[in-house]
């Protein structure tokens, strides 16, 4: 399957069409599924693993799956192999009988590392994503060698469900609306009660208290228009983490990963090749 990328800086219905491809191959995506922490787990993949560049793997949020980080998967891809799980539940990942909170995540993600012999790997989390990602790396720093937390959750001023859905309700307003498919696929995937239940885990969740004990080289990066994630709470969050900086990126939203791929690889490569200033 070929597929012509729209633009830059657009999500349009070639975006779509190879985000809805999984299991199938397109654009240099492949699927792969291998039994992990006692699940038939799905991982989107690209790029030779042989390569020069150091693994990168992408951790969604809580109601998605990889399909909304392909843009971002293909735009990476040419300088490093990445490596795009579905969570539990979530995906094409099977479905336990109940709903994930940070701590089975991480003991997921250090499994699925441990069976595709990765690590250290440079991890990238978006939203609910990012609190996994900062779990994994504050408990065990040997598996990451840089961190990306992107339009991180969950900012202690909308720290409930209620100011956290408000927050998602704005960021529609905001986000392309060829992405309302992927969505809707994701949660009829994973089930509503499982978004609902995972969404109570992310605001229980003391996420600072990770943060502060994050060794890794951490970018914290969000979109200049992101409502979820505004600039406050991303400055917070770069704050706690004792070696990180962070960025904005102009125009974009909550899912800067999908509407400024190219953008953010920019921005993970920078991380990998610059130094970080005092």
């Amino acid at each position: 399957m070929t597929v012509a990328p729209s633009p830059p800086g657009r999500f349009g219905p070639a975006e779509l069409r190879l985000a809805l491809a999984a299991p199938r191959p397109a654009a240099g995506l492949t699927s792969e599924f291998r039994q992990v922490g006692g699940l038939r787990a799905h991982t989107r993949r690209a790029g030779d693993p042989g390569g020069d560049g150091p693994p990168i793997v992408l951790v969604h949020g809580l109601a998605v799956s990889h399909r909304y980080l392909t843009p971002l998967a293909v735009a990476l891809a040419p300088r490093q192999p990445v490596y795009v799980p579905d969570l539990p539940g979530f995906g094409l990942t099977e479905r336990p009988g109940t709903a994930y909170d940070v701590d089975r995540h991480v003991a997921f993600l250090a499994d699925w590392l441990a069976a595709y012999r990765l690590g250290p790997v440079v991890l990238l989390g978006h939203s609910f994503g990012a609190e996994v990602a900062a779990a994994l790396a504050a408990r065990h720093p040997g598996l990451v060698r840089a961190l990306v937390l992107a339009g991180p959750t969950c900012d202690p001023v909308a720290r409930s469900r209620r100011g956290l859905i408000g927050r998602w309700l704005r960021d529609t307003l905001r986000e392309a609306a060829w992405q309302a498919p992927i969505l809707l696929r994701d949660v009829a995937d994973a089930r509503p009660w499982r978004v609902f239940a995972t969404l109570s885990h992310s605001v229980r969740n003391a996420v600072e208290e990770d943060l502060a004990r994050v060794t890794a080289p951490t970018l914290v990066l969000t979109g200049a228009r992101d409502p979820v994630a505004p600039a406050a709470w991303r400055e917070q969050v770069a704050r706690l983490v004792p070696d990180a900086r962070s960025v904005a990126v102009p125009g974009a939203a909550h899912n800067v990963v999908t509407t400024a791929p190219a953008q953010v690889a920019d921005a993970v490569h920078d991380l990998l090749t610059t130094p970080l200033r005092s």
